[in-house]
């Protein structure tokens, strides 16, 4: 919300306002619980962003939305009730299972509505300039911090950064994956098809 309601801000982002909010947060995720008063009394108060009873009414007064939940796991649910034509930002994890992925990818299609996810890294300084326009990727190596929390699921939380690097230079086509568990981290190794091809911006 500073990026896009407060030009003082140093990474400010013309060109779009936070004008409304719904206060949705996740009772099953400690990190959302601890966060949510604060964050939406900083909306309210610091950006005088109105909030809202429901998505529905958000989802109509508005031009575009903003599904920031930190708890992927209700993505699919609060997204039925916003997929009304209307471009959507899905953030990061998009969903926590490959079944509800689909299902989100299905109701986009179905209601109209554009859909963009992914983790920021995608588009960091660092990051998009490694590899230079016609070069060829055969492999990655990314790595960053992805703690296991106690409630909530596997990799998901900030492991999707980690994922988001890899898929950047490797591109789709990712065949199968495999982890193993070691004392003082874990590994995922992912197997690309035709590989070693790189990254295909066509595939």
């Amino acid at each position: 919300t500073s990026m896009l309601n407060d030009s003082t801000y140093p990474n400010y982002v013309p060109g779009a306002k936070v004008v409304g909010a719904y206060p949705g947060g996740s009772d099953s995720f400690s990190l959302s619980r601890s966060r949510l008063h604060r964050s939406t009394d900083a909306l309210n108060r610091k950006y005088e962003v109105e909030m809202y009873d429901t998505i529905e009414g958000l989802a109509r007064d508005t031009d575009a939305l903003l599904l920031e939940s930190v708890d992927g796991r209700q993505h699919l649910e609060h997204f039925s009730r916003m997929a009304v034509g209307k471009p959507v930002f899905i953030d990061k994890p998009m969903a926590t299972t490959s079944s509800a992925a689909r299902a989100i990818i299905e109701l986009a299609g179905a209601s109209g509505t554009p859909i963009m996810s992914c983790s920021a890294l995608r588009f960091a300084p660092g990051v998009a300039e490694v590899v230079g326009r016609g070069d060829t990727v055969v492999s990655c190596e990314a790595f960053g911090p992805t703690p296991i929390l106690d409630d909530y699921p596997g990799l998901f939380w900030n492991g999707v950064h980690v994922a988001e690097m890899l898929f950047y230079f490797m591109g789709v086509g990712c065949q199968a994956a495999r982890c193993v568990a070691l004392e003082d981290q874990d590994l995922a190794v992912g197997s690309w098809r035709d590989w070693p091809g790189g990254r295909d911006e066509g595939d």
